[in-house]
């Protein structure tokens, strides 16, 4: 005979009868009052303060206590970048109305309209194609790298989870039920009314800010999920343990412990002082630890687990007479033996056990159930869960096979129905919404170990990754790809009627233009050039911000021009090596990327001529295929090198691309380019910095005192009509200087009549002028200001200085005598000194220029000798 569970008493095994089908439990008719928290979307708003008051309130009171907690670097940076950035808002927003389409996902660009990228990239981890190998990905681009780290590619049960609270197995409402539920515990949870546990799952819901609980829905569906995991709980009794932990312990307690009645003994005994004094002894912690280190192994399992040493003990000091069995088993042995009869293996079964083979007589056993519930049809269900097999397989095993059938008084199941969230195991319920089957000895267990296992490590995984990001982040330098619009940018008539135009036409060869008329056979180069200081930066900049595109800004300079390979391992110092990669990381980028080679004057021929592949219709660069992809490639550079001689871009290279120069002036457009000095000095004057996000038009108007969009004060308009007028007569000295530059460093060195004139008139100088001037101005000092500005440019010329400086003064009209007379001489001289170089390194050819040129002034003295005779005689 085998020991009872009681006091050694025989574990007799109730046959199974006809399944137990699960209660459905329906959603309150009135459920409880979701009780939103307050938020920023459901808190009424003051009709007095706008979010962008408040805001600003905020950020200004911010700096203000920095200021008077005597931290006035701080503020003073605080109320830069706030003014900056409510400067660039307004811009934006000037640009959204005048530029964009179709609710901002298009822009216009001259006569072509754009597609807009309107998703920030995010540097992200997502499992590759294939599925098992983890990838650093850019969104919207094409970049990914492998990941190696052994903390992130030993998890792939991670990789696609997004929140602590939710995995495939665990809907983020269970978790939330089942943590509230395990730290109040069920005779907390039922003192408590409705309406104060729905009231405790919404403050948890809300204190859990990192688990993506949605107001009204998962705290809505976690409050359903309590209440009828509370009524099991009240109900299931000793069914609340897991089936299969059930199942070992009545494998164990049958053929396991000699000492039964020693063992029931002592549980009772225990558990009578836990209950008595409120504390566990730890003796009984000793004994279910000694009950789960003492457990066989084989049929079930290599020990008893904590939980299934637990049951054990509450089993054996209940009034039961036998072990609980749940209907998950009893329903899986009534349709078997109603399919099989008696069954087969009975006698083999006794036969093993007799022979003290639990093991083999399990496995029989265990063989004929699955190959039944394999084979099970539609009318006949299988078992809902793993442990309803093992339960089934203990129950055959043990002796006394007269099983009771009847269905149990205990509920350990229930239909939860009026879910409002989403997961793979919500199903849609007949009468609406969604519905889960809540079964207590699964549920409890399952959110358990997700609970103190799973989600500890997940966010332990979520921290690793967000280190791990951050440094990948800073690795790839992807802030510095972000476009920034620069604070000195103003989308005057210039840039609107002139280049964008330009760059409209030529970005649709390379992106290709939204609607239908797009191109297929891209291609092509934007090549933009001009002496410093006229904005192809800051424009290149603007075209990708308003385009969402990545702006990969490549260095010149830092290339220079002894690179040679596109190879960053080959590149020849550590500067080249850093642009190269960002080159790179451009190719491999692809999609929505601006690529931008900037001063490609100091680049060499050799490696501008690689890029010859990526201009025409094969748009490869290095291994890289960018057919079809949203990538445009624009270089800016000074047509002129720092030594004032033109420089020359590769031929088959400049064939390929558009090429325009920004400090031209084209033909038709000469008001344009001169209104842009003016435009591009708005920002460097506080008086006329409120015109850059204004109508582009008050700025003729005020300096023809004509009617304006917006409407100036008196004192004001005057303020700002007075500062024009003096930025409008030093731009006259600006065009002339700029017109001479270009002009100067155009010829080669044999058709030179005079020195080289290096001093410049751009935006750049226009606005170091503008910062200077005041509406108080005088003309004298105006004209001195130009005089001091550019005598403090001519600093760095070194040799050329002088020349410079003479030829400046010829240029604004007022050379004094002795300026003329060293400006002839520097003209002589430079006269000389081209003729030689004419002569290449002949130095016979060379012996002749230098004779002729001796020749020529003799002759000269001589004409200059009788020209003054002949006026002698006439006086």
């Amino acid at each position: 005979a085998t020991p009872s569970p009681g006091a050694a008493r025989a574990c007799a095994t109730p046959a199974p009868a006809a399944p137990n089908a699960s209660p459905t439990r329906p959603a309150p008719s009135s459920p409880p009052s979701r009780g939103v928290p307050p938020t920023r979307a459901n808190r009424r708003r003051s009709p007095r303060t706008s979010p962008r008051t408040r805001c600003r309130s905020r950020c200004g009171t911010s700096w203000r206590n920095l200021r008077a907690l005597g931290d006035s670097v701080r503020a003073d940076e605080l109320e830069t970048r706030l003014a900056a950035v409510q400067e660039e808002a307004r811009r934006a927003l000037r640009d959204r109305g005048d530029l964009y389409e179709d609710d901002g996902a298009t822009v216009r660009l001259g006569r072509h309209r754009f597609a807009v990228t309107r998703e920030t990239p995010v540097l992200t981890l997502v499992p590759a194609a294939e599925g098992d190998v983890l990838v650093l990905a850019l969104t919207g681009t094409d970049h990914r790298t492998p990941v190696t780290d052994p903390v992130l590619t030993s998890r792939p049960d991670f990789w696609s989870q997004e929140l602590p609270s939710e995995n495939a197995d665990v809907y983020r409402a269970e978790h939330l039920a089942a943590r509230l539920f395990a730290a109040h515990g069920p005779a907390s949870l039922a003192a408590r009314t409705t309406e104060e546990r729905a009231a405790l799952v919404r403050e948890e819901a809300a204190a859990a800010y990192d688990e993506g609980h949605e107001p009204g829905v998962h705290d809505h569906d976690a409050a359903l999920l309590l209440e009828a995991l509370l009524e099991l709980a009240l109900s299931a009794g000793l069914l609340r343990h897991p089936a299969a932990d059930r199942a070992a312990a009545r494998l164990y307690w049958t053929h396991g412990p000699e000492d039964r009645d020693a063992l029931a003994r002592a549980c009772v005994s225990l558990t009578r002082a836990r209950d008595t004094f409120g504390v566990e002894p730890g003796a009984l912690t000793a004994l279910r630890a000694r009950l789960a280190a003492h457990a066989g192994g084989g049929v079930w399992g290599d020990g008893l687990s904590e939980e299934a040493a637990a049951y054990l003990v509450e089993q054996l000091v209940s009034d039961k007479e036998d072990f609980v069995v749940g209907p998950g088993a009893r329903a899986l042995l009534a349709g078997f033996r109603a399919h099989v009869g008696t069954p087969p293996y009975t006698e083999e079964v006794r036969e093993r056990l007799a022979a003290d083979d639990p093991e083999g007589a399990g496995a029989l056993v265990r063989g004929w159930l699955e190959a039944y519930v394999r084979g099970a049809t539609d009318r006949e269900a299988g078992p809902e869960t793993d442990g309803d097999l093992a339960e089934a397989v203990a129950l055959e095993l043990c002796a006394g096979r007269a099983h009771d059938v009847r269905a149990p008084d205990a509920l350990q199941s229930v239909k939860v129905t009026g879910l409002l969230g989403t997961h793979p195991r919500l199903t849609p319920a007949p009468a609406g919404g969604r519905e889960l089957t809540l079964r207590i000895d699964e549920f409890l267990p399952r959110t358990h170990a997700f609970r103190t296992t799973t989600a500890p490590a997940f966010r332990a995984y979520q921290r690793h990754r967000t280190r791990y990001l951050a440094e990948a982040r800073a690795a790839l330098g992807l802030d510095g790809y972000v476009p920034r619009v620069a604070g000195s940018f103003v989308r005057g008539r210039l840039v609107d009627e002139v280049y964008l135009p330009l760059v409209g036409d030529n970005f649709a060869k390379q992106l290709g233009t939204a609607g239908a008329g797009r191109r297929t056979d891209r291609g092509g180069l934007l090549l933009l050039l001009s002496p410093p200081g006229y904005g192809k930066t800051t424009l290149t900049g603007w075209v990708a911000a308003r385009l969402g595109l990545l702006h990969v800004r490549v260095d010149g300079p830092a290339l220079g021009a002894a690179t040679t390979s596109l190879d960053p391992d080959r590149a020849p110092d550590e500067g080249a090596r850093r642009e190269l990669e960002k080159l790179r990381f451009a190719l491999t980028a692809g999609n929505n990327v601006l690529l931008h080679i900037d001063d490609i004057q100091h680049l060499s021929p050799r490696l501008l001529q690689q890029f010859i592949p990526l201009c025409d219709t094969s748009r490869t660069l290095d291994g890289h295929d960018l057919r079809g992809k949203r990538f445009a490639v624009v270089m800016t550079g000074n047509p002129y090198t720092e030594s004032g001689e033109s420089f020359h871009v590769p031929d088959m290279l400049a064939s390929r691309a558009d090429v325009w120069n920004l400090g031209d002036v084209l033909r038709g457009k000469e008001d344009a380019f001169a209104l842009s000095f003016l435009e591009n000095a708005l920002t460097a004057h506080p008086s006329l910095a409120p015109l850059a996000s204004r109508a582009p038009a008050d700025i003729p108007a005020l300096l023809a005192d004509t009617a304006t969009e917006h409407s100036y004060g008196p004192a004001e308009r005057a303020e700002i009509r007075a500062v024009l007028g003096h930025l409008a007569h030093a731009r006259t000295t600006l065009l002339r200087v700029n017109a001479a530059y270009i002009a100067s460093a155009a010829r080669t060195g044999a058709a030179r009549t005079e020195p080289r004139f290096q001093l410049q008139g751009s935006y750049r100088d226009m606005n170091k002028i503008a910062a200077r001037v005041t509406s108080g101005t005088t003309p004298e000092e105006l004209e001195s200001l130009l005089t001091d500005h550019y005598r403090a440019e001519a600093q760095t010329l070194g040799p050329h200085a002088e020349a410079s400086l003479l030829k400046l003064a010829h240029l604004r009209g007022d050379p004094t005598p002795e300026e003329r007379a060293r400006w002839q001489g520097l003209c002589e001289a430079e006269r000389r000194t081209s003729a030689l170089a004419g002569a290449g390194d002949d130095p016979v050819g060379r012996a002749v220029a230098l004779l002729a040129d001796r020749l020529a002034d003799r002759l000269a003295g001589v004409e200059r000798a009788i020209a003054a005779v002949r006026e002698q005689n006439r006086g």
